[in-house]
Parts: structure tokens; C-alpha cells; sequence
């Protein structure tokens, strides 16, 4: 059976985004990682292609040694179901730390508590905390 992987590229940062979700998510590893050698001289020592599994679901980080115009946006987001108030509230702060909020978290129609937010490195996350 086919798996789906959601691919995250970076333009040089990916090794700390990595390391940023993987401290705030219990049950995450990497997996996998190898990294730019010598002969790469602009990204030697960068992510060529890493693995973060949070709790089972994989994520693909690489930083791109090609320069585009194009970066994160909030048209496709991960969604994650809290289990907690106070996981909903740890995660909110601090991904809008630095980051930006596109919905304030609060009580909604659809949601006990939601909130929607673009981190530091421009990835969306919509976090809710179901009645």
C-alpha cells in the first residue's frame, strides 16, 4: 500500500524546525538524516533529507540548495487534534511565538477550542481541542 509523507522544504533552517517540533511533540523521533558533505561547499553540513516521525505520522525535511520564490502557505496546513487544554495552549504559544496568528484561539461553532497559526518557518497548523 502507498504511504503519504508530508514534505517540508526549507531554505536552511530545517534542521531547526526539526528539532523545534520534535521538543514540542511527545512521541517523536528522527528517524532518519544525512546531511550535505563537503563537495556540496554552500550547504555542506545542512539537511539533504530527513525523517521526523510524531507520534507514527512521518515528515520529510530537506533544505533546498536551489533558491525559489516560493515559500509555506496557509492554503494547505497540518491539522492537529489536541488532547489536553493545556496541549492546545503549550503548542498555540509556541508556534505563534514568532510566528503569526490567522485565528485567535478561542471557543468556536466547530471546536471547544481552536486556533490557527503560522509558525516561525511559515508552516500552518490548526490545533483543536474537540467538545
Amino acid at each position: 500500500m502507498q504511504k503519504l509523507t508530508t514534505f517540508l522544504m526549507f531554505d536552511g533552517r530545517a534542521e531547526e524546525a526539526m528539532t523545534f517540533y520534535s521538543d514540542l511533540f511527545n512521541n517523536s523521533q528522527i528517524v532518519d538524516l544525512s546531511r550535505y558533505g563537503p563537495e556540496d561547499q554552500a550547504m555542506e553540513g545542512k539537511i539533504r533529507q530527513a525523517t521526523l516521525s510524531i507520534h507514527g505520522q512521518e515528515f520529510k525535511f530537506i533544505d533546498s540548495p536551489i533558491t525559489h520564490p516560493f515559500s509555506f502557505t496557509p492554503a494547505i496546513s497540518i491539522f492537529v487534534q489536541c488532547q489536553t487544554e493545556e496541549e492546545i495552549e503549550r503548542l498555540f504559544s509556541s508556534f505563534s511565538s514568532e510566528g503569526q496568528i490567522l485565528m485567535p484561539l478561542g471557543a468556536y461553532p466547530f471546536s471547544k477550542k481552536f486556533g490557527w497559526v503560522n509558525d516561525k518557518f511559515g508552516i500552518s497548523w490548526q490545533l483543536s481541542l474537540p467538545a
